[in-house]
């Protein structure tokens, strides 16, 4: 993935004059990004239990029928928090008419952040894979749907790997376990990540 002590990024993203900001991944890189996105779709899709795309809109939009107990996955937990942790039945009522819609929300923005590299010239086929630079060019919306999906994606990495703090991110980093560094330098790489798109924007 690049050089990983340095972020990974072939090229940190940056503004252009004209406006919007552009980076430039390594393929692997981008297929990671691509993976870990899907993976989070699948899961916030499971937990609304049809797909987003056959589900009424009105429906949705009311919020009629939305889960009223929080999920049971410790991921899904931190991303679809109660809103009202001295009063489950506010919580309740409050995650029946608002979850759904905050679970799309997430879904979009990850299929975004997807969809940029595609856009980029990623391809999910490894034998149409003809350039190793994937340059992603973002208007001001997906500046925000990449943000947000990349801190969900970090959320979810981070209770995986139980990070709660810096001292925790330490402790994984001299983990004995390959598989677990491994996870802990992706999670300091998308940090990276995102900390290069917010300061492009300053």
């Amino acid at each position: 993935m690049g050089d990983t002590a340095e972020g990974g990024l072939v090229k940190p993203f940056k503004k252009r004059r004209r406006g919007g900001v552009y980076a430039v991944f390594e393929s692997a890189e981008a297929d990671m990004l691509c993976n870990l996105a899907g993976q989070l779709v699948e899961l916030l899709r499971d937990r609304n239990g049809n797909d987003e795309s056959s589900a009424d809109p009105l429906f949705a939009q009311v919020g009629m029928g939305g889960p009223v107990l929080p999920p049971e996955d410790p991921v899904l937990k931190r991303l679809l928090p109660d809103a009202y942790l001295d009063n489950p039945e506010d919580a309740a009522e409050f995650r029946r008419f608002t979850e759904q819609s905050l679970t799309s929300a997430k879904v979009r923005n990850a299929e975004t952040l997807i969809g940029s590299l595609v856009d980029g010239g990623f391809s999910f086929d490894e034998s149409e894979r003809t350039d190793d630079k994937i340059e992603v060019e973002l208007d001001p919306e997906a500046v925000q749907a990449w943000l947000r999906s990349l801190t969900d994606i970090r959320i979810a990495l981070a209770v995986r790997l139980g990070i709660d703090d810096d001292d925790d991110v330490f402790l994984v980093a001299a983990s004995g376990d390959e598989a677990t560094q491994a996870m802990g330098q992706i999670y300091d790489w998308l940090g990276f990540v995102q900390e290069s798109l917010v300061t492009a924007l300053g």
